[in-house]
């Protein structure tokens, strides 16, 4: 495998909810692994601070990360994180920390803030996506844009609140992260 996108999302979506699915779907149809992996056990959503615990959602991601080196299919590939959610955060974190073995990130509707002053160290090339009508999340994207210092953009969906819902809107935002990732983690033709 060339590349493979991982994705970290908040409580309340799961790996096989209908949009991360439908949003894999895209990536895949452009050639892109895809591995949906639940960060929190059922267990630990019971738990609310583990919702929030974002260093500990970095450390799953970052072993799910370091398992796909292991693999002889996805060893030599390169690796993004498509964040929603607290899963955003999780995923900053997560490519701070592991430096240059994160290719590129994508954050959809997250909270890339929760990842607090690592923002700064993060060096993979971050898309912060965000409904219009998502105005909280929208500021909070917009600070957190400001505090990284790496190739970054923020893209509005318009008419887009927090879960993407409305007719269209999701598929744009697929769209948008699967240009990044493709842009970022294949490699470029002759």
């Amino acid at each position: 495998m060339t590349a493979v996108v991982l994705f970290a999302h908040g409580s309340g979506s799961r790996r096989h909810s209908p949009s991360n699915r439908f949003v894999a779907s895209v990536l895949q149809r452009a050639g892109l692994g895809t591995l949906l992996l639940d960060l929190l056990t059922p267990d630990d959503e019971l738990t609310r601070a583990h919702v929030f615990d974002i260093e500990l959602l970095a450390e799953r991601l970052a072993a799910a990360t370091r398992w796909l080196g292991t693999r002889p299919d996805t060893a030599a590939g390169s690796v993004g994180y498509l964040g929603a959610g607290t899963g955003a955060g999780a995923a900053l974190w997560a490519a701070a920390e592991l430096g240059s073995t994160v290719a590129a990130v994508a954050s959809r509707g997250g909270r890339p803030d929760l990842a607090g002053p690592l923002l700064a160290h993060v060096r993979a090339p971050t898309l912060l996506i965000v409904g219009g009508a998502d105005e909280m999340v929208l500021e909070l994207n917009r600070r957190a844009l400001a505090q990284l210092r790496c190739p970054s953009e923020l893209a509005v969906v318009e008419g887009a609140t927090h879960l993407f819902e409305e007719p269209g809107t999701l598929a744009e935002a697929a769209i948008l992260a699967c240009d990044w990732f493709t842009h970022h983690l294949l490699p470029t033709g002759p």
